[in-house]
C-alpha cells in the first residue's frame, strides 16, 4: 500500500516499541557476558587473553557484518531483515548455551555478532527513513535508552544467575526473550521497501570481511605472539592491503556494498570520529571495572552487577531527556558537556587501590554514564541530520562498522595495555621488595587497570576540540518519514 499525506503519523509509537524490545533484547543478551568473563575463564580453565574472545570476537563479527545490513536491508526490506537476525541471534544464543568448550562458546558468540551487527544498523535505518525528521531526535532517544537500559540490567541479572544457576542460563534466557521480541516486531513494525539494488557486491563483501577480521586479529594477538612476530605483522599487511582495495571497489563500484560517498558529508564524519573515541573510552569502563571488582575485591558477579547498576540507569534514563534537550539547546552544548563528564569521571578511576570503596567505584561510573548519555545521541543525530533517506541505510551501517570495530580494537588494546602494564608494574614492585605473590598479583594489575583509565581520560579529551566545530544551531535536512515522502515502494502493517 503506498502511503499517501499523514497516514503514517500515528506510527511512531508502535514502531518505536518494536525497535526499542527487539534492540533492548540484543544489548541485553551482549552485556550479561561482561560480568561473566573471570567466572568462564575459571570454568574452562583458560587465560584472560583466550576468554577475552567471547567479547572480541563477538564485537569483531559484529563490525564485520554490519557493512552488509545496507544492502540487504534494501534487497529484502529492513522489516524482514531485522526479524531475520532476531530469530538467528536467539538461535546462536541456544548453541552458546549448549557449548561444552571455549573453542565453541567463541565460535558461538562470534555467530552472535554476526545477527547483532545487522539489529542495530537495521534498527537505525528504520528511524532515519521512516520516522519523521522532527521526531527523530526524541526517536534516537529513546531507542538509545534500549540500548543503555539492559547494560544496567543485564549485569545485575547476570550477577544473579551466575550466583545461584549456573552461566548457561545467561545464554538460555534469551529464548523466550527472543520469541517475544520477534512477535513485537512482526505485529508493530511496518513493511517497506525504498530501492531494490541491481546486484551483490561479492568482491567488496570479501574484501571487508578480510581487511577487518585480519586487522583485530593481529591487534588482539599482538601481545601474546609478539607485536613483531611474521604472524602479527603479516596479519596487518593483509588487512590493509584488502581495507584499499575495499575503499577502491566501493568508490568504482556501480552498486557498492557500502557507500562510502556519505564521507563527503562533514558533520557526518565528524561526528562518527567523535562516536569512534566516545566509544574506546566507554569500553575501558565495561572492561577493566568488572575485572577490578571480582579478581582484586572478590566481589561477587551479582555485587558487581549491583555496584555498577546505578551508573547504567543514570545513562538509560538520561536517554530520553536529551533527546528532547537536543532539539532546544542543540548538539555542541550536550556533547562538549557529555565529554567533559566522561573526562573526569575516568580520571579518578585511575587513582584506584585494592582498597578502594565501592561507593568511590560506583559515582566514578555515573559520572562517566551521564556523560555518554549526554554525548551519544546528540552526535548521533547530528552526523545523520543531513543525510539523505535514500542514504541513510548505508551511513548507519557504516556507523556500526566502524564504532564496532573501534570497539574491538579497544579490548584488545586495553587488556594488552593491563596485561603488559602489570607485569611492568609486577617486576618494579618484585624489586622493591615485596615477596607475598597475593600482594604482589593484586597490586600489580590494580597499577595496570590504572594505567588504562589514565589513558581512556585522554582518549575522552582528545574529542573535546572537536565537539567545538558543531554547529550551535539545528538546520533541518529533508522532511524525512514515511509520511511526507512517496519514495516507499510499500508500506503495510505485517509482511
Amino acid at each position: 500500500m503506498e502511503v499517501q499525506g499523514n497516514a503514517h503519523i500515528d506510527k511512531f509509537w508502535p514502531i518505536m516499541i518494536a525497535l526499542f524490545f527487539g534492540s533492548f533484547f540484543s544489548a541485553l543478551a551482549s552485556s550479561t557476558i561482561n560480568i561473566a568473563l573471570p567466572v568462564l575463564q575459571d570454568q574452562f580453565g583458560t587465560t584472560l587473553s583466550t576468554i577475552q574472545w567471547v567479547m572480541t570476537g563477538f564485537m569483531l563479527a559484529m563490525g564485520t557484518f554490519a557493512p552488509v545490513t545496507g544492502y540487504f536491508g534494501e534487497r529484502f526490506s529492513y522489516k524482514r531483515l531485522y526479524v531475520f537476525s532476531l530469530i538467528g541471534f536467539t538461535a546462536a544464543s541456544v548453541l552458546c548455551a549448549m557449548a561444552t568448550t571455549v573453542v565453541w562458546l567463541i565460535v558461538f558468540r562470534i555467530l552472535q555478532g554476526v545477527f547483532c551487527g545487522v539489529i542495530v544498523p537495521s534498527a537505525m535505518a528504520v528511524i532515519y527513513q521512516v520516522i519523521p525528521r522532527a521526531k527523530q531526535p526524541m526517536a534516537i532517544g529513546i531507542w538509545s535508552a534500549s540500548a543503555m537500559l539492559a547494560p544496567a540490567i543485564g549485569p545485575t541479572l547476570s550477577g544473579w544467575i551466575l550466583e545461584h544457576v549456573s552461566w548457561h542460563w545467561i545464554f538460555w534466557m534469551n529464548l523466550p526473550i527472543g520469541i517475544i521480541a520477534v512477535i513485537m516486531v512482526q505485529l508493530f513494525m511496518p513493511y517497506y521497501r525504498m530501492s531494490v539494488p541491481k546486484t551483490f557486491d561479492l568482491m567488496g563483501f570479501v574484501t571487508v570481511i578480510v581487511s577487518s577480521s585480519s586487522i583485530l586479529v593481529a591487534l588482539s594477538q599482538g601481545r601474546s605472539w609478539g607485536w613483531s612476530s611474521a604472524s602479527v605483522l603479516s596479519l596487518f599487511t593483509v588487512g590493509f592491503v584488502f581495507l584499499g582495495l575495499f575503499i577502491w571497489r566501493e568508490l568504482t563500484a556501480e552498486t557498492p556494498l557500502l557507500n562510502l560517498r556519505v564521507f563527503r558529508n562533514g558533520r557526518y564524519t565528524m561526528a562518527l570520529a567523535i562516536s569512534c573515541i566516545l566509544n574506546i573510552a566507554l569500553y575501558s569502563g565495561m572492561l577493566m571495572t568488572p575485572i577490578f571488582l571480582q579478581t582484586i575485591q572478590g566481589v561477587t558477579p551479582m555485587d558487581a552487577g549491583l555496584i555498577l547498576l546505578p551508573s547504567s540507569l543514570a545513562m538509560a534514563v538520561s536517554m530520553p531527556f536529551v533527546g528532547k534537550l537536543y532539539t532546544k539547546v542543540g548538539p555542541r552544548v550536550l556533547v562538549i558537556c557529555g565529554l567533559l563528564l566522561v573526562t573526569l569521571g575516568s580520571l579518578p578511576l585511575s587513582w584506584l587501590s585494592v582498597n578502594t570503596s565501592h561507593s568511590y567505584l560506583l559515582w566514578c561510573m555515573v559520572a562517566r554514564s551521564l556523560g555518554i548519555g549526554l554525548t551519544m545521541m546528540p552526535v548521533s543525530n547530528y552526523g545523520m541530520e543531513q543525510i539523505s533517506r535514500q542514504m541513510s541505510g548505508h551511513a548507519s551501517s557504516i556507523n556500526n562498522w566502524v564504532r564496532s570495530a573501534f570497539g574491538s580494537f579497544a579490548i584488545a588494546v586495553f587488556t594488552s595495555i593491563m596485561a603488559s602494564r602489570s607485569a611492568v608494574h609486577g617486576s618494579e614492585l618484585a624489586a622493591s621488595g615485596i615477596k607475598d605473590l597475593k600482594v604482589l598479583m593484586m597490586a600489580s594489575t590494580t597499577m595496570g587497570i590504572n594505567d588504562v583509565y589514565l589513558i581512556a581520560t585522554f582518549v575522552s579529551l582528545a574529542a573535546v576540540p572537536l565537539a567545538f566545530f558543531i554547529r550551535k544551531h539545528i538546520k533541518q535536512g529533508q522532511p524525512g518519514g514515511i509520511e511526507t515522502e512517496a519514495a516507499v515502494l510499500k508500506s503495510k502493517t505485517a509482511s
